[in-house]
């Protein structure tokens, strides 16, 4: 086992909740941050993750939880529903930079959306490119990926399709 410490945020969500047995699998050892520990109890993989408990909107102790970290992920989207949710994903993009510069994380690795920044962008889209810019306002080195729709067994629209599917024999659009 390698002695590289890796933060995964968002691990419950679709991408973090595989990435993390991937990490595991490669020998690193991982430490999620989460807003509600309870959300891991499903995940096969929780009880060989350390696991901190912190919400980025209070980032009170975020700094402290980062220590002896060489990746941090950030996986987490800031949607609350409402309409304040862009500044509310960006001002989180902020807390984390911050707290990752003062931990001295080594590298901040974002999965951002596949966007042509130059178009007229829903407010979601423009959030998540305008969070990869966040995180890069830090001196700690950004790798972003930008990923178009993902779409697979568990996301979110997938169930939907899925649902849909299963319940409407023709769908007109």
């Amino acid at each position: 086992m390698t002695e590289k410490r890796i933060l995964v945020t968002g691990a419950t969500g679709y991408v973090g909740g595989r990435l993390v047995p991937r990490l595991l699998e490669a020998g690193y050892r991982v430490r999620c941050l989460v807003r509600d520990p309870s959300r891991l109890e499903g995940f096969s993989w929780a009880k060989h993750v350390e696991v901190v408990t912190c919400d980025m909107s209070k980032p009170i102790r975020a700094a402290e939880l980062m220590r002896d970290i060489s990746a941090a992920y950030y996986l987490i989207h800031g949607q609350q529903g409402g309409k304040d949710d862009a500044e509310y994903d960006l001002q989180l993009a902020r807390n984390f930079a911050s707290a990752a510069e003062q931990a001295g994380v080594e590298r901040i690795i974002y999965l951002g959306e596949l966007v042509d920044p130059t178009a007229r962008l829903s407010p979601y889209l423009r959030s998540r490119h305008e969070t990869g810019s966040q995180l890069r306002y830090s001196h700690v080195p950004v790798t972003e990926f930008r990923a178009g729709m993902i779409v697979g067994s568990g996301s979110a629209l997938f169930e939907m399709v899925r649902y849909l599917t299963e319940r409407e024999p023709v769908l007109i659009c």
